[in-house]
């Protein structure tokens, strides 16, 4: 069986976009690899495209705030040198892989992006560390937890696109089986020593207990079919 020219490259085009090789001037590595590359290169350029409300909370040494949601992204990355590498991170690595596509556009010649985003960088112990608690404690959590019924934890954040599509269905069913389940939804943004200590990475990831035990942990997005199989 023959096929058109055009309709293979078609193909080809999108199996490269879901493997992220479309980027050619862009290169996905994992946290110890960024910092390798970074702590290798003379007077690094690093860009922090989150919000500047995350951005002055913590980040990375030397890196400079651009944000990739608000209006002045173009012009923030105006004084960076387009020859030289770029090492770009996000929270998670979404919307620096967002980023990458524009800086590309802009001429940058070599980006780095961080895999995961700070939620790798802090799971691998690389960030500063604080004495400072920030949110919940994990005497709190374990209180939490602490129930006859079925206690399910949901951690999110207000930037997290699978958050924003489960928060409906998760809403609903707080009331639904409040009588047998208690669901309970934790900012990721405002519980970073809990985040911290339970070593979450990942955005959503949610925690079903029962009677104190963990029953299940997943991380990433769940259909609200497969949520319900796991509460009820």
């Amino acid at each position: 069986m023959k096929f058109n020219p055009i309709f293979l490259a078609i193909i080809s085009f999108i199996i490269l976009s879901c493997n992220g090789q479309v980027a050619k001037n862009s290169q996905t590595v994992d946290a110890k690899t960024f910092l390798e590359k970074i702590t290798a290169t003379s007077n690094p350029q690093i860009l922090d495209v989150r919000t500047p409300a995350e951005f002055s909370s913590d980040h990375i040494d030397q890196a400079v705030n651009s944000d990739w949601l608000g209006n002045t992204f173009v012009e923030g990355t105006s004084k960076l040198d387009k020859t030289k590498p770029l090492f770009v991170y996000c929270k998670s690595g979404v919307r620096s892989g967002n980023a990458a596509t524009k800086l590309e556009e802009l001429g940058f010649t070599k980006i780095y992006l961080l895999q995961g985003g700070m939620l790798k960088w802090d799971a691998a112990g690389l960030s500063k560390p604080s004495t400072k608690v920030v949110g919940m404690t994990m005497q709190d959590y374990n209180k939490l937890v602490d129930s006859d019924k079925k206690v399910l934890i949901n951690f999110y954040a207000e930037w997290c696109a699978p958050c924003k599509k489960m928060t409906p269905y998760i809403k609903t069913m707080q009331t639904e089986f409040a009588n047998n389940v208690t669901i309970i939804r934790l900012d990721a943004d405002k519980n970073k020593t809990l985040m911290a200590e339970m070593k979450i990475s990942e955005l959503p990831t949610l925690l079903l207990y029962d009677k104190k035990e963990m029953k299940w942990r997943q991380s990433g997005f769940v259909s609200e079919a497969d949520l319900r199989k796991q509460i009820q």
